[in-house]
């Protein structure tokens, strides 16, 4: 962190590694944060997802910004004005870091910083103020929903966590009059000079070091408002729908990344007189890996897919998009920590150590369960989803149709989801948990038997629904077909 320059002027800076960078330009330079908005409903979300698949494998940390970036065009969408100024260089594949004001950047970057210290997850109680410059103000707006129309506004508060501080701009939320107000608070003011955005530190976390996760305080920062007044949250959480969908991919390309490190480590570590691969436990043990991370990914995607269908227009496919991110986020979140103990273990003693890249991982594995919702807001979301809108869950039953009938063990998890489904809502809030990891194994599992060959449906269903589950990996039911799940790993 670089709070000054040697003249003692303000800088609030954040100094990278080299390497983030390139991950960056890796990124930005080939438009995996644009794909999704400049090839809307042809397959844009897919592509994004797909990326953001394969980019969490070289470095998780990095996948913040360019999440962050990507997941603010939605908002961006709700004035007009904001959209015109900015959208041109977000959707630019070009990674420019330099601080510099907008206009003379040919690429931007977006940040978010939504937390504050005595609220949390709880929005609603944001203290940072919004004041406008404008010397007054038209009543009338709250009744019409009309947007501003002044020349900008001065943000007062603190910011608990701010997620990627280098941004070039910060979607946040403030109070005004009229309520909680979404507001774009640019790195420098329209007149070029650097915004009252202060750095008070970076947050020395757990894992997610590439990312430079910080504290902020406005003080006096000039900011545009965003959407109708008083209806900051509502606009905010079009973003977060984005974002996390991206949260439930993270950890699915942290799975991939660990298993294949697994994977080489027992096919060259010989113990007993034989490669560490060719033992029937240890086959157990990353064949049941292999079969997490391939059911993660098809639900993803296939949430990826909804977001698409819902841009051109498909109502069934909006209905899914309204659920999926958020069961997909709660269960892949729930079982990436154990996932990473697991194949550090695949690895023994060189698994704990720094040399391996797992333990890092394993550091990193539970920032997405908490970032955009921890699991119990996420499971009560998925409550709200489906008391207010029941198209979503007629929806989930649609997509599972084809699946029905295939095999016997989902069925019966699905006949025991419509029973817990049918009774008082006012019963389901203790059961939330319970009821979101089945609904996403349920998807899960009828994804795969729609698209996976049988023995991967089969014995997903066996290890996940059946009498048989167990929480831990590697309890395969007798029979099992170690050998072509291992196979997949390399397709």
């Amino acid at each position: 962190m670089r709070l000054f320059d040697r003249h003692g002027r303000r800088l609030d800076e954040v100094s990278y590694h080299p390497a983030y960078h390139e991950l960056m330009h890796l990124a930005i330079d080939r438009g995996w944060h644009a794909v999704a908005w400049q090839e809307e409903g042809r397959g844009g979300h897919q592509a994004h997802v797909a990326a953001l698949y394969l980019l969490t494998q070289a470095e998780p940390g990095f996948c913040c910004p360019v999440t962050m970036t990507h997941a603010a065009m939605p908002v961006l969408r709700h004035s007009s004005r904001a959209q015109a100024r900015w959208a041109p260089g977000l959707l630019a594949w070009d990674y420019d870091p330099r601080p510099l004001p907008a206009t003379e950047k040919s690429g931007l970057t977006f940040g978010m910083a939504m937390t504050e210290k005595q609220g949390g997850s709880d929005l609603r109680a944001t203290s940072t103020r919004a004041d406008p410059l404008a010397a007054t103000r038209a009543e009338s707006l709250a009744a019409t929903h009309a947007e501003p129309s002044d020349d900008g506004w001065r943000l007062t508060g603190h910011k608990w966590f701010c997620s990627a501080p280098m941004s070039d701009a910060f979607l946040t939320l403030a109070r005004t009059d009229e309520g909680l107000g979404c507001f774009l608070v640019p790195r420098f003011t329209p007149d070029g000079e650097r915004n009252a955005i202060e750095l008070q530190r970076l947050k020395e976390k757990c894992g997610n070091r590439a990312n430079a996760s910080a504290e902020i305080e406005y003080r006096g920062a000039w900011a545009e408002p965003i959407g109708a007044p008083g209806r900051g949250i509502a606009t905010l959480l079009e973003m977060v729908q984005q974002t996390r969908l991206d949260a439930a991919t993270a950890p699915v390309g942290m799975m991939r990344q660990a298993l294949r490190v697994a994977w080489h480590h027992v096919r060259e570590r010989h113990a007993f007189g034989r490669a560490l691969a060719e033992q029937p436990l240890m086959q157990a043990v990353v064949a049941d890996l292999a079969l997490e991370v391939e059911a993660c990914l098809a639900l993803v995607m296939r949430a990826a897919r909804a977001f698409d269908g819902a841009a051109r227009g498909d109502e069934n496919e909006r209905a899914l998009a309204r659920l999926l991110p958020a069961l997909a986020k709660y269960w892949h979140n729930k079982r990436g920590p154990g996932f990473m103990a697991e194949a550090m273990e695949c690895l023994g003693g060189i698994g704990y150590v720094e040399e391996s890249p797992l333990a890092r991982l394993y550091r990193e594995a539970p920032v997405n369960s908490i970032w955009e919702g921890s699991g119990n807001v996420i499971c009560l979301d998925v409550l709200r989803v489906l008391r207010r809108h029941p198209e979503a869950l007629a929806a989930c039953w649609q997509a599972m149709a084809p699946a029905r009938g295939e095999n016997r063990r989902l069925d019966a998890a699905l006949a025991e989801l419509e029973r817990l489904l049918a009774e008082p809502a006012e019963g389901l809030e203790p059961r939330a948990r319970w009821l979101t990891q089945r609904l996403a194994q349920c998807l899960q599992a009828a994804l795969l038997v729609q698209h996976a060959p049988s023995e991967v449906a089969d014995a997903f269903c066996a290890t996940r629904l059946g009498d048989e589950a167990s929480p831990a990996y590697g309890v395969l039911p007798s029979g099992s077909p170690c050998t072509a799940l291992l196979a997949r790993i390399e397709s």
